[in-house]
């Protein structure tokens, strides 16, 4: 569990949920949902990544890697979106997104959505659409550099610093992460409603916002015929229309 003590102690006087995320995040996205499947209340704290809120003193003293989304509980800081909703259906009632059945399987999901954002998701999204919206001033890149110590972000970062843009090779490596991994993903959809079967789980929320920030950037879905209905199916889903659709309808004219 990604629970950390915070430099910045304000945080640990509050009470109840709280939730610092960003409306375009993907990781946010999937913490949204998570709460609005469990039926809880919670404080929204929201970054505009586009303006770098999240690239200040106070933020990076509550996250270290100045990431969203960031849960605080009762003055508990957890960090890692997908740990977090995990914490999320392991700690309070309301319907429960897993089954004895598929759980290592489910857990399984999570880690593969966690270990691809830095090395594939991230440089796709910065590369077709994201990299000139949040494009750093000196200063901002200065403080940035400055605050953050977690050294894959440090150099996911300097690729694009100062208008630089991603290698070839970056943008091949990132293609070929994701066209294996969403392969993996139409063939478990196979038959099956959901990815773990008739049950929506916590695999389902965490790789639905994938497919809905990669759409917006233009990745060609066409032939994950399983992908797009298993998608489609969100549509009419109460926590994709509040935790996504709410916050970012549209990616593609983000």
């Amino acid at each position: 569990m990604a629970v950390i003590v915070p430099t910045n102690k304000s945080v640990e006087a509050f009470e109840g949920l709280h939730l610092y995320h960003g409306d375009i995040s993907n990781c946010s996205m999937r913490v949204r949902m998570t709460l609005e499947e469990k039926g809880l209340s919670w404080t929204s704290h929201h970054l505009d990544l586009k303006k770098k809120d999240n690239i200040s003193d106070d933020y990076f003293g509550i996250n270290p890697n100045g990431l969203v989304p960031t849960l605080v509980d009762n003055g508990v800081v957890h960090i890692e979106s997908n740990e977090i909703i995990d914490y999320l259906d392991e700690t309070y009632p309301g319907p429960k997104l897993r089954s004895a059945e598929n759980e290592a399987e489910m857990l399984e999901w999570l880690s593969l959505a966690g270990s691809i954002h830095v090395p594939a998701v991230k440089p796709y999204v910065y590369s077709t659409r994201i990299a000139k919206k949040v494009q750093k001033t000196q200063e901002e890149e200065q403080m940035y550099d400055s605050l953050q110590q977690n050294q894959e972000l440090k150099t996911f970062h300097k690729k694009h610093a100062g208008g630089a843009s991603f290698s070839e090779a970056d943008i091949a490596k990132a293609k070929e992460i994701l066209h294996d991994c969403f392969s993996k993903l139409e063939a478990t959809l196979e038959g099956k409603t959901w990815m773990m079967g008739d049950q929506f789980t916590l695999a389902d929320i965490s790789w639905v916002p994938l497919y809905h920030v990669l759409v917006g950037c233009g990745y060609p879905f066409e032939d994950f015929t399983n992908i797009t209905r298993w998608a489609a199916s969100f549509q009419e889903r109460r926590s994709f229309q509040e935790g996504v659709l709410k916050w970012c309808p549209d990616f593609s004219k983000v």
